[in-house]
Parts: structure tokens; C-alpha cells; sequence
């Protein structure tokens, strides 16, 4: 703003306080003045002989007034215009006040006739308007206007009177006091507003800040009044309650009947427990707290989710249970190889058409498939560091499926592979993309039907949407149950006989240690597809391959 005087660019940022401490006083400053000058006016002009207003040169004070009053209309009409600069209108309307001033008391007879105290008042304005060395400056000037004032008289109109020169000094000095007095005032009332306004904005950030954080929790809360209106209803208790309309300024018993039940019973009853409450998306377990207010008692409701609390606990369980299983599989392992090497031993002195061989051949087997949950349980438990890398998916697949092929497992004609583009990058791991991968095509061996009808389709692409690059691994099985598909991914859940329900749930750890996903997606038509979803993705120039797999 032209012409804000230094004191003033400290003020507040906000526009409306800054005109608070500047153009607001001013133009209440023009009110004044203007409600000051025609008052002398109108007191002079009517009653004037009975006065001492202009007693001394009558028309010089009638002029003067005129003059005054004129001015005054002019400065409270720049005053709104803002025009010019604040500080220039601030210090040319001070010193026209005391210029005015002090022709008025001249004109009246001296400071006899009781004008002076308007200097006072005129100071402690230009105190509120300007710096504290500006205000000073306009109180010196007052107080050499007025011994020249009195020297003029002395010398000039023969204006003997002895006390002249002590009433001149007396207000000088009264002039340098008030200007002291209310710049200590002015500061302090400045600093105070300061103060306030930190304060203010302290507090309305801090009240933000605990909004957001009552916004972001998961367990839902809601603030009533006495009346039991809803003052405040974060997200989640919307969400909880499967209530989608603003809730705030309306009644709890309009919300949720059920939880207004159960408020008027705990005022009733404080020490009363709390009972399930059935929500949008589950039980909930309400708890209350009391609130004052200003009207009077309101509450506080925490909703939490038991399914979310189950959940929790079920996850410290598994966790519990995991490593009480690692370390009893570890401890398994010893007597099982013990078991293992005496079975193979006693096979040997045994003809492969006696009894004793088929025994030692289920012993041998069932060890072999303890063997494979312990090893699994171990891995899981104590899973490898991903160390992903940048991938060409389309050459890895191809040594992959050279690889899968040779192992016997089955013909490379049942295996088919696709990507697009030729040179879409993955990142991931490679030994840990291996082992998902062998994974998911030997379950596709085992439950698609006989080995010699399976075909697998390996196809790498880049999803519409979000553009990030996937792998299906797809088999013409019979799929799965939709009602089975959300549990495949539990740990030992199997639907085959010799499974130990632990293979996809290693792989679907595995995926989301490189971040990535896996889930299962059903085929039209029967089948069964599994997707890799990689975080990542490297776009090329568009091209396609297809290789299929000949005898």
C-alpha cells in the first residue's frame, strides 16, 4: 500500500485487519473533525457575542471555521478514496488540525479561552495514526506553535498578562506527555492485538489440525449437544453407519435409533457396558464420554469395528502361531530325516512285490510330503530379501518355459507364450518370480485335468488403465469355485488331497514383497487365470510376438 508507514508493514496480513490499524481510524478521525469544525461554526455564527469564540478577531475566526469545516468534508471524502497514500494523508491532515487549531485560539483570545485541549486531542490522534517519532515530531511543532504564538501576542498586541507564557509551557508539556502516554497505550494495545491474532491463528490451525486428525481415524466419532444434536460426524462414522447425508445440525435418534437408544441409556445408567450395535458394514461397539457445553452436557461417541478389532487379533494370533509352527517344523525336521533313512534302509532288504515294501513306499511318501510342509513352513516364516531387478519379460519367460518344459512336467507343446509389447519390462526379483511362476503352472498341472490335456498359456502384457504390466498364467482347467475363490489364498487351505494349502499364499507373500499382486481372475469358458501385477512399467514402441510351442 503507497505511503503505510514502517510501524504499520508489521500489522497483520490479512487486508481487513491492516485497515483496521490505518484507513478505519483515519476516517473516523474526518468524522470527528468534521462534527468538531461545524460545531464551532454553528456555536459561532449563533451565540458567538455570548462567547469567547472569535472574540478577539471575529472574522479571521469565522473563516477559519469555514475553512476547517471545507477541509474536513474534503479529507473524510479522500479518506474513503484512499487517495493519496495513507501515511501523506495522516501527517497533512495532523498538521492542518493544528494549524487550525491554533489560528482558533488566536483569534479567540488566547489559550484564556479553553481551545487549547483540542491540540491534546489532535496529538493523541496523530499518536494512533503514525510512528511514535512522527507523533512526536507533530507535538513539537503543537508546542513551538504555541510559545509563538504567545511571543506574537506579547510583542505585537500588547498581551501583558503574566501567566500567558505559564499556560503556553503547561500545555507544551502536556502535549509531550500525552504523546508518551498513549504511544506506551498504543503499543501495548497493538501488541495485545498481535498477540490475539497468533493466538487466533494458533488456534485455528490447531482446530484444523485436530479436524484432520478426527477426520483420518478409523474408528468413528461422533460429538452430540445436550439436545443431542450432531455437532460433529467424521468420515468413518459415516462410513460405519452406512450414513451418506451431512449429519451435522441434525438429530442422533434421525441417524441411528439404535445408538440414541443406547445414549439415553448410559446417561441413565454411566456404568452400564456398552452393547453391539448393528452398523452398515458390521457390528459396532459404541463407547461414550461426557462434553460440556456451553447449553450444557453433551457426549462424545467412539464407534469401533469389531470386525476390524477381530481382524487385528486374529493377525496377532497368526502371528503368535507362525512362529510357535517355524519353530516346531524346525524341530520336526531331525526325526523326520531320522524316519526317512531308516525307511530306505529297511526297503532295501525288502523284494518290491512284498507287503513290507508297500509299507516302507507310504512311509517314504508321507515323510516326503512332511518333509514339503515343514520346508514351506520354514520359508514362510523366515521369507528371502526381494532384490527386484529390471526384467525383459518376454526373453525371461522364453528360458522359463524352456526350463519348465525339460523338467518332464510336461510337453512344450502344452505351453503357449505371448507378450506385448516385445520389450515390456518387469521389476522383480527373478529367482522370487521363478518360484511364483513354477508354482502357479505346477498347480495348473495338478488340478487342470490329465497331464496330456493341459494347456498354459504364459501372457505378459500392459493393463489399460493404469498402464502397469502384468503376467497371466492361464490353464484350461475346470476353475474354481466362486464361492472357493476368496479362501484359495489362506494359509493350508487345499482342495486336493496331497496339498498343504501353502503354495499360493508363499506366492502371494513373495508378489507383495517385490510389490506386487497377485489374484485370481476367472476364464469364460472354464479355467482358470492367476495375475502378477508388477508396480511398474517401461513404455516401448508397440509390438507383439506370439510364440507357440511345437513337439
Amino acid at each position: 500500500m503507497t505511503g503505510t508507514p514502517a510501524a504499520l508493514t508489521r500489522a497483520p496480513d490479512d487486508q481487513q485487519d491492516l485497515d483496521a490499524l490505518t484507513w478505519k481510524p483515519l476516517r473516523l478521525l474526518s468524522f470527528y473533525r468534521t462534527i468538531l469544525a461545524g460545531l464551532l461554526s454553528v456555536l459561532f455564527f449563533t451565540i458567538g457575542d455570548q462567547t469567547s469564540l472569535g472574540s478577539s478577531d471575529p472574522q479571521l475566526y469565522g473563516i477559519t471555521c469555514l475553512a476547517y469545516l471545507a477541509f474536513s468534508l474534503l479529507a473524510g471524502t479522500q479518506a474513503r478514496l484512499r487517495r493519496p497514500g495513507y501515511q501523506l494523508q495522516a501527517i497533512s491532515q495532523l498538521l492542518v488540525d493544528i494549524a487550525a487549531i491554533l489560528v482558533l485560539i488566536y483569534s479567540s483570545g488566547g489559550l484564556s479561552s479553553g481551545l487549547g485541549i483540542l491540540l491534546i486531542i489532535s496529538v493523541a490522534t496523530g499518536c494512533i495514526l503514525l510512528p511514535g517519532r512522527l507523533a512526536l515530531f507533530s507535538a513539537a511543532i503543537a508546542a513551538l506553535a504555541l510559545m509563538s504564538e504567545q511571543l506574537y501576542q506579547y510583542f505585537y498586541q500588547n498581551d501583558q498578562r503574566p501567566d500567558g507564557f505559564t499556560q503556553a509551557g503547561m500545555l507544551g508539556l502536556g502535549l509531550f506527555a500525552t504523546v508518551v502516554l498513549t504511544s506506551l497505550l498504543v503499543r501495548r494495545i497493538r501488541a495485545s492485538e498481535e498477540l490475539a491474532r497468533r493466538r487466533g491463528i494458533d488456534l485455528a490451525n490447531l482446530a484444523n489440525l485436530n479436524g484432520h486428525i478426527v477426520q483420518r481415524m478409523q474408528a468413528g466419532i461422533i460429538v452430540t449437544d445436550h439436545s443431542h444434536m450432531v455437532r460433529l460426524m467424521n468420515d468413518a462414522a459415516h462410513r460405519l453407519l452406512d450414513y451418506r447425508y451431512v449429519a451435522e445440525g441434525q438429530s442422533l435418534e434421525n441417524i441411528s435409533p439404535a445408538l440414541y437408544a443406547q445414549l439415553l441409556a448410559w446417561r441413565k445408567h454411566p456404568e452400564r457396558e456398552p452393547e453391539l450395535l448393528k452398523g452398515g458394514k458390521g457390528n459396532l461397539l459404541p463407547h461414550f464420554t461426557l462434553m460440556g457445553t456451553a447449553d450444557g452436557l453433551g457426549a462424545m461417541i467412539l464407534l469401533e469395528d469389531t470386525a476390524a478389532m477381530e481382524k487385528q487379533a486374529q493377525q496377532i494370533k497368526l502371528a503368535s502361531l507362525g512362529r510357535l509352527t517355524a519353530s516346531i517344523a524346525h524341530e520336526i525336521r531331525n526325526p523326520l530325516g531320522a524316519i526317512s533313512h531308516a525307511s530306505q534302509l529297511l526297503n532295501e532288504d525288502n523284494t518290491p512285490d512284498s507287503a513290507d515294501h508297500r509299507l516302507m513306499a507310504i512311509i517314504s511318501d508321507n515323510t516326503a510330503r512332511v518333509n514339503a510342509i515343514v520346508e514351506n513352513i520354514l520359508q514362510l516364516s523366515r521369507p528371502g530379501m526381494a532384490v527386484p531387478q529390471t526384467l525383459r519379460i518376454g526373453e525371461w519367460l522364453e528360458r522359463f518355459v524352456d526350463e519348465f518344459t525339460h523338467s518332464g512336467n510336461i510337453q512344450p507343446h502344452q505351453v503357449s507364450l505371448t507378450v506385448t509389447p516385445a520389450d515390456l519390462e518387469i521389476q522383480m526379483d527373478p529367482s522370487q518370480l521363478h518360484q511364483v511362476v513354477w508354482n502357479l503352472c505346477q498347480n495348473s498341472i495338478h488340478h487342470a485335468g490329465p497331464a496330456n490335456e493341459v494347456q498354459i498359456t504364459l501372457s505378459a502384457a500392459t493393463s489399460v488403465g493404469p498402464r502397469s504390466p502384468h503376467l497371466d498364467i492361464i490353464d484350461n482347467g475346470p476353475g474354481i469355485n466362486p464361492d472357493m475363490a476368496d479362501q484359495i489364498f489362506e494359509p493350508f487351505f487345499t482342495t486336493h488331497s496331497s496339498g498343504t494349502g501353502l503354495g499360493l499364499y508363499i506366492a502371494r507373500e513373495i508378489c507383495a514383497s517385490n510389490q506386487a499382486t497377485l489374484a485370481y481372475r476367472p476364464v469364460d469358458g472354464g479355467g482358470s487365470c492367476f495375475r502378477i501385477t508388477f508396480p511398474t512399467a517401461k513404455r516401448r514402441p508397440a509390438a507383439s510376438f506370439a510364440l507357440p510351442r511345437k513337439p
